[in-house]
């Protein structure tokens, strides 16, 4: 692994794109860090950053619509691979497209979406539901009730196998978006592992942000300022955690467990 417990630890943190507060988003995260004297933090608005990431022990990103090059892809790609750990946040898996059909989802099978496990393809209107742990134990989630939160509920596609350790149900209609139908209620999962290699992609789905000046692409002044689930305290306590999990906490640096495997299930139910 990457991680140097009580030593120095490089963060690359890349928060950019579209239709997003990503001003109010970077001063949160790096608030977080400051919590840790030995991280230090080099902050882009993208993933090409090559040199800082090429020294980092993690990646954290809050994106929209900002797709690597082709060399940056692979960069990232082995980054996790070789042991490095991304903390990817809200809407870093949307790339997007806009089609008289509606909004849909222009993600490919590269490296960047392989290594991060899923793809945004659609999201209701933005409203209240709930959020529960799932059936995975992690300290990431120990003692988190489910809770109530108003933000977008991301409807994603899974491109491997993943642990899910937050998950909500969801049957409807997504307008606005090409896939705006899902009749199926299947788990939905809002937190999640994607091991690769000597690696992990922690992807949590919560934290929409927006303000006024966000998105010129439906109108120069966004009538509503719209802060999701950072205004809930069990989302902030869980991205704390997250953040601590990416910068090496030993508490969090546990892997994912079923909650109730049976004895012969144990060893597959270790991710």
């Amino acid at each position: 692994m990457k991680i140097k417990h009580n030593e120095r630890q490089d963060v690359s943190l890349v928060v950019g794109g579209k239709s997003h507060d990503f001003d109010y988003v970077r001063l949160q995260l790096l608030n977080l860090l400051t919590g840790y004297p030995h991280v230090r933090t080099a902050v882009s608005s993208d993933f090409e950053n090559l040199e800082a990431l090429a020294d980092a022990a993690c990646v954290i990103s809050y994106t929209c619509d900002v797709r690597p090059s082709a060399a940056s892809e692979d960069r990232l790609q082995s980054f996790v691979e070789d042991g490095g750990r991304w903390l990817a946040l809200h809407a870093t898996n949307s790339f997007l497209e806009w089609t008289e059909q509606g909004v849909r989802s222009a993600h490919d099978e590269g490296p960047f979406f392989k290594t991060l496990g899923s793809a945004f393809v659609a999201h209701p209107p933005i409203g209240e539901f709930t959020v529960s742990p799932t059936e995975w134990e992690h300290p990431l989630t120990e003692g988190i009730a489910p809770f109530a939160v108003v933000d977008e509920l991301y409807l994603s596609e899974y491109l491997c196998e993943i642990t899910p350790l937050l998950g909500t149900r969801f049957t409807g209609e997504a307008p606005g978006f090409a896939v705006d139908q899902w009749p199926d209620s299947e788990l939905r999962p809002m937190m999640y592992f994607n091991p690769t290699g000597r690696g992990r992609v922690l992807f949590f789905a919560l934290g929409h942000a927006r303000g006024h000046w966000d998105a010129p692409h439906r109108t120069p002044y966004y009538p509503t300022v719209e802060r999701g689930a950072w205004t809930s305290p069990a989302y902030l306590e869980l991205l704390r955690r997250c953040v601590a999990w990416a910068v090496g906490d030993p508490v969090y640096d546990v892997e994912a467990v079923a909650r109730h495997p049976n004895p012969t299930d144990r060893d597959a139910a270790h991710h």
